[in-house]
């Protein structure tokens, strides 16, 4: 709801460090922005840790919100049978844009923790999404990923379990638009879920990689890197981020 004649300000909280840092940035500009968290069950259950430790240190409530049509990206998969092509993932749509879309009002200004690596996404979300009035913190100001470790690290806050699992984000654990070495790295990390997709795949004749199955990845195949941390430290001198309400 806009507050008096100001339109409601919405942070969209994907429970990574990106989302995370753009929530404080907007907040100090905004003390009564909205936090919004779409809930997936499929990210690692540590992400629920990461948003009450986010909720304590920006001293607000996140809303959360959830499908009220499909429990999980699962029942998504094989209810529709269909993975991910050239429309984007299935899952993405159900789970968290048709949720946004239920949530936001028409004057809304909403925000994305894009990073000024992402600003590709950045811009193909404004293309894609004319009628939306958007705001990306991050690029405006120059923040990189790790720029946004740094800040998560120096506010005392413990990174999500899958970024210190290798990952470059806390989404979805089995993400549908992983490539193959991201698929590599879920058989070792992952092994059951790995062979849930796979299972699921040969059921509805489907693959996740368009051209072969998991099952069929070479154990070298594709190019996932680890996510490399940054050491705790001071961060170029700035402190934006410091503790709110000191």
């Amino acid at each position: 709801m806009a507050v008096g004649d100001q339109p409601r300000t919405v942070v969209w909280f994907s429970c990574g460090a990106a989302s995370a840092v753009a929530a404080s940035l907007i907040l100090k500009e905004n003390p009564r922005a909205v936090i919004a968290r779409c809930i997936v069950t499929n990210e690692h259950a540590d992400n629920d840790r990461f948003a009450a430790h986010v909720e304590e240190w920006l001293k607000v409530n996140i809303v959360n919100l959830r499908s009220p049509k499909y429990a999980d990206c699962w029942e998504v998969w094989e209810k529709r049978r269909y993975l991910n092509g050239v429309q984007g993932a299935l899952c993405t749509v159900e789970m968290k844009k048709k949720v946004r879309q239920d949530f936001e009002e028409f004057d809304d200004l909403q925000v994305f923790g894009y990073t000024s690596e992402e600003k590709h996404r950045a811009d193909r979300f404004r293309e894609n999404n004319p009628e939306v009035k958007v705001r990306f913190p991050l690029i405006e100001k120059g923040y990189t990923k790790q720029d946004c470790y740094k800040v998560i690290q120096e506010a005392g806050l413990e990174l999500p379990a899958m970024y210190k699992l290798g990952y470059h984000n806390a989404n979805c654990i089995g993400c549908v638009k992983g490539g193959a070495g991201y698929w590599n790295k879920i058989r070792v990390d992952f092994p059951d879920l790995f062979d849930r997709m796979a299972r699921l795949e040969e059921s509805i004749g489907a693959t996740v990689l368009g051209s072969k199955s998991p099952r069929e990845l070479r154990p070298n195949e594709g190019n996932h890197k680890d996510l490399e941390l940054p050491e705790c430290g001071l961060f170029c001198g700035q402190n934006e981020w410091m503790t709110f309400g000191s």
